[in-house]
């Protein structure tokens, strides 16, 4: 009997990162391709799977509580499934504390989305990491508008004392360049204008298949010769393994988006110390600089923990004079959770969790007018920008971004003049700016297509990614 007739209908819930959300296509392609159907609306599902997130407290609530919504819901008939990294790390005690939840898709099981719906799940596993690594013959199904994610490697080998990933992601593993271009050639395809590439550890990739420090840039030029995507971006630099020949690529190659984001998690060498994260402030700034100055047009975003064990009124002054100096135009800040089996879980000198929320308050109001202020000099200005589709709040606005700002996390370039049919590419002047969005207006006539060399490269056919269709006044 075909899995149709088996099962009407199957639901997902994604929640947590861009990893996350490669690891929900891959189960929605691989149901997809077993005859599956799926749909938006949970609600209507037969069967529903919450694919979630274990990175910090805040998230593994948000994965609990989205488990108790679909639980709360669920009729006799119907069933819930719990995948991710949850799964992995908290299955035993997922199943016992919520006998709602009918089965478990582990980490290493998302090719088998569709025979464990079928079965309606397994029992969970004891805690373990991940080995596995999903390739290019991995269906997958998109639900991004306009870009997609490409996943360069699993795992992670950094020490930081916080983080728990390691734990179920298990140790770094690249994917081969040639897996990675034929993945991103069927992005292409599929109309994808941005392809972003992400791991745990993303300028660390190919060292373990012998690239050593230039595995990154050797991936980069890749794709750039063998695909014709617009928008080259990768995310997640650690500080001490990115490469100049990268920064100096991005200056170089109009396709390689000017855009780090390298999260430094703080500044002060003590806690910098405690957290095992290699650097100094003075480095840090120092390669800042230097990105700016090979990457004249480039955009910086990082990331910081407050509320460290240890962490005093002093260093987090350290912190906010730091982020002062270092002028990033985006920010983002997290309030430290105690992981169970990481170094810093058991750290004494605990501060207190309405300290580190007042903390992380008073480090993005610092970020605050540093933001406007960067974004207040693009006024004025004409930037091409990814035209991703209505806004979500109206229709009578177009939303997208600028190459200085990755999807989901920088804020939004709204569109209140001029149109062209998204997803696609338009010169946009910028005519306001606040702290987290843009606003502007499409240049009449100036829709802009890849740049005119992918048509001269030898051998390449742009096939769908020959441009968008021309602007309306």
């Amino acid at each position: 009997m075909p899995a149709s007739e088996k099962i009407k209908s199957v639901g997902l819930i994604s929640l947590g990162c861009p990893k996350n959300r490669v690891d929900s296509e891959i189960m929605l392609g691989e149901l997809e391709r077993q005859g599956y159907t799926l749909v938006d609306d949970v609600n209507q599902a037969d069967t529903v799977i919450v694919n979630t997130c274990g990175f910090i407290d805040e998230a593994k609530e948000e994965s609990i509580e989205a488990i108790l919504e679909v639980a709360g819901r669920k009729s006799s008939t119907s069933k819930l499934l719990v995948a991710g990294c949850m799964v992995n790390r908290y299955g035993k005690e997922l199943a016992a504390e919520i006998p709602e939840i009918d089965g478990f898709i582990g980490l290493d099981d998302l090719r088998s989305v569709a025979s464990l719906v079928e079965l309606g799940g397994v029992g969970p596993e004891p805690p373990s990491p991940s080995h596995v690594v999903f390739d290019h013959t991995a269906p997958r199904l998109l639900t991004t508008r306009g870009y997609g994610y490409l996943k360069v490697a699993e795992g992670c080998n950094n020490p930081c004392t916080f983080c728990a990933i390691p734990l179920w992601r298990g140790r770094f593993r690249s994917r081969t360049i040639d897996s990675l271009i034929a993945e991103a050639r069927r992005l292409e395809e599929d109309g994808v204008q941005e392809v972003c590439l992400v791991a745990q550890d993303t300028t660390r990739y190919g060292e373990d298949l012998g690239l050593h420090r230039h595995g990154m840039v050797r991936l980069v030029e890749a794709l750039l010769e063998h695909t014709g995507i617009p928008w080259i971006r990768f995310l997640y630099a650690y500080p001490t393994t990115l490469d100049d020949d990268l920064l100096r690529l991005m200056g170089t190659e109009e396709r390689f988006v000017s855009y780090i984001d390298m999260p430094l998690q703080h500044s002060h060498p003590d806690i910098l110390r405690a957290m095992k994260r290699g650097g100094t402030a003075e480095r840090y700034l120092r390669q800042l600089e230097k990105a700016r100055k090979l990457a004249p047009d480039v955009f910086l975003r990082s990331t910081f923990i407050v509320g460290f064990p240890g962490e005093s009124r002093a260093h987090f002054d350290h912190l906010l004079g730091f982020v002062e100096e270092a002028r990033f135009d985006h920010l983002g800040g997290f309030v430290f959770s105690p992981e169970e089996g990481t170094p810093s879980a058991e750290m004494g000198s605990r501060v207190p969790k309405a300290t580190g929320r007042q903390r992380h308050e008073e480090l993005l109001e610092t970020q605050r007018p540093i933001a406007l202020e960067r974004r207040q000099r693009l006024i004025g200005k004409t930037l091409r920008a990814l035209i991703e589709g209505p806004c979500a709040e109206t229709e009578h606005l177009l939303e997208g971004r600028h190459h200085g700002m990755a999807p989901d996390i920088d804020g939004r370039l709204l569109i209140n003049d001029g149109f062209i049919e998204p997803p696609g590419f338009a010169n946009v002047e910028i005519t306001e700016a606040f702290a987290d969005d843009l606003v502007g207006r499409i240049v009449p006539g100036t829709a802009a297509g890849p740049p005119a060399e992918l048509t001269e490269a030898a051998g390449y056919s742009p096939g769908s990614a020959e441009g968008p269709a021309p602007a309306r006044a």
